[in-house]
């Protein structure tokens, strides 16, 4: 990427912008107002501002003759002059003898030949027999291609154009006079605006430093300007939320692979170890455990891949139903009962199936397990909910967050990894919802759900062509069936 054009440049540039136009504009307006003085103050008026451009026309209108005299022959602007000035009188002499040249005006040359032998610079005059009291004239030596030549004019008018000639012809005269003024205002921006950010340059060699293995490091604070403090902190934090999220992400990698190697290894031990009874149930729950953890990390994965704006319309109901298929040839084995509970509307919510599968699925398992054998575990689906019931020992209030916590089990004793409820809480975040558990009426724990942006349908709409069954809970006494009625 090209890299922009560097600050102090700019800014050093905007200075000499800004103080050319400076004064440029404070050369009109100070000229304007001089013109327009009264004349009992100063005897300012607008036709003296046309002397500059009237004293270049004179000057492209001096010839040489052959023989080497000068004389004065108007060009074609400076006979438009005349014509539009009657009073206008032109006088040009030598500056050194004050010797008129041919072609000046009689009055004017005769005026100033017997001028005493002074340099006139800029010099303002009226005539004793002019009628016109406000009339004016200027006479000025110029340095010309002839030599130094005194040119007076007088009756000379004021056009609009004077205003730009006026800078044109007097702005570099006070460049030169202020130039060192302005380059020294240039250097001063330059070098402050580099010195003001050798901050940035020592915060940039230190943002390089950081890696992912130095995340705790944090930018230096002291000595910088409070411009960019606010800029700083706002890194620093973000560097603090960095380092946390990597810090729990290896401690969860590192946990996760020392927990699943336990599972892994009774799997093992049983498959290739003596034959106990029950074997293929215990090897098949232990798979299921394996596999629904395994598909939660999977969707873990993939929703950080995702943003919300890729989640979409996932049916509540529809989910519960596949959950409850899948396991209920485990319910089966374990001798306990699985049920369905909905209203039978139409549920949906915003979000990913395969991962609200996953949690549910992990939900059910975990039911299943702390269900009497006998017992049935109940999927409830509500608005933008879902509830998992079982009848166990239940959550003590004072344990209700641990549990949700990666690696927590109740005691070391018992089965399992202690990471699918972490897994499930980092998933349902993710989908924008929530997970908590409360107790079961009776005992036991119900672990709920909620679904964020739940849109409710009504049965047999024309984007659901196939409506889905209503169900009433009637758990058959025999251990591991499941049984509904199906209300047309």
């Amino acid at each position: 990427m090209k890299a922009a054009p560097s600050l102090a440049l700019r800014v050093a540039l905007c200075l000499l912008v800004a103080q050319v136009l400076g004064a440029s504009i404070t050369i009109i307006v100070v000229q304007l107002h001089w013109a327009t003085q009264p004349e009992a103050r100063s005897g300012g008026q607008w036709n003296d501002l046309a002397e500059h451009r009237m004293t270049d026309l004179i000057v492209q209108s001096i010839r040489r003759a052959e023989d080497g005299r000068l004389f004065f022959e108007p060009i074609d602007a400076l006979r438009e002059e005349y014509a539009r000035s009657p009073k206008l009188e032109i006088a040009i002499l030598y500056a050194s003898t004050n010797e008129p040249i041919e072609g000046s005006a009689p009055r004017l040359a005769d005026l100033f030949s017997r001028a005493p032998a002074v340099r006139l610079k800029h010099s303002i005059f009226t005539l004793a027999d002019e009628p016109d009291i406000g009339a004016r004239g200027h006479v000025e030596d110029v340095r010309t291609p002839y030599g130094r030549m005194r040119i007076a004019m007088f009756g000379h008018l004021f056009d609009w154009t004077d205003v730009l000639g006026l800078v044109s012809d007097i702005f570099p005269e006070h460049f030169n006079n202020y130039a060192i003024d302005i380059v020294g205002v240039m250097l001063i921006g330059w070098l402050a605006l580099k010195r003001g950010h050798m901050p940035l340059r020592r915060l940039a060699r230190e943002a390089e430093r950081i890696e992912l293995d130095s995340l705790h490091q944090r930018l230096p604070t002291e000595g910088v300007p409070a411009e960019i403090m606010p800029l700083v902190t706002a890194m620093n934090s973000a560097l603090a939320r960095l380092d946390e999220s990597a810090e729990r992400q290896r401690r969860f990698l590192a946990n996760a692979a020392h927990e699943l190697r336990t599972p892994v290894a009774i799997l093992v031990e049983r498959l290739y170890g003596p034959e106990e009874p029950q074997q293929k149930n215990l090897i098949r729950r232990d798979v299921a455990r394996l596999e629904n953890l395994v598909e939660q990390l999977l969707s873990n994965a993939r929703l950080d891949r995702q943003s919300d704006k890729s989640l979409g319309m996932i049916d509540l109901v529809a989910i519960a139903e596949s959950v409850l298929d899948d396991h209920a040839l485990l319910a089966a084995k374990m001798r306990r009962n699985i049920a369905l509970e909905h209203d039978g509307a139409q549920r949906s919510a915003r979000g990913d199936r395969r991962a609200a599968e996953s949690v549910v699925a992990n939900l059910l398992t975990n039911a299943l397990r702390a269900e009497p054998e006998g017992g049935t575990v109940t999927l409830r689906v509500g608005d933008m909910t879902i509830e998992v019931v079982d009848h166990g020992e239940g959550v003590p209030a004072e344990e209700r967050g641990a549990v949700f916590e990666p690696f927590w089990r109740k005691c070391d004793a018992e089965a399992g990894t202690g990471l699918g409820l972490a897994i499930a809480k980092e998933l349902m975040e993710k989908l924008g919802g929530r997970i908590w558990v409360e107790e079961t009426p009776g005992g036991g724990a119900t672990f709920k759900l909620k679904f964020w942006m739940a849109q409710t349908k009504e049965l047999g709409s024309p984007e659901e062509p196939y409506p889905s069954p209503r169900f009433d809970i009637r758990c058959a006494r025999s251990p591991g069936r499941v049984s509904s009625s199906r209300r047309e």
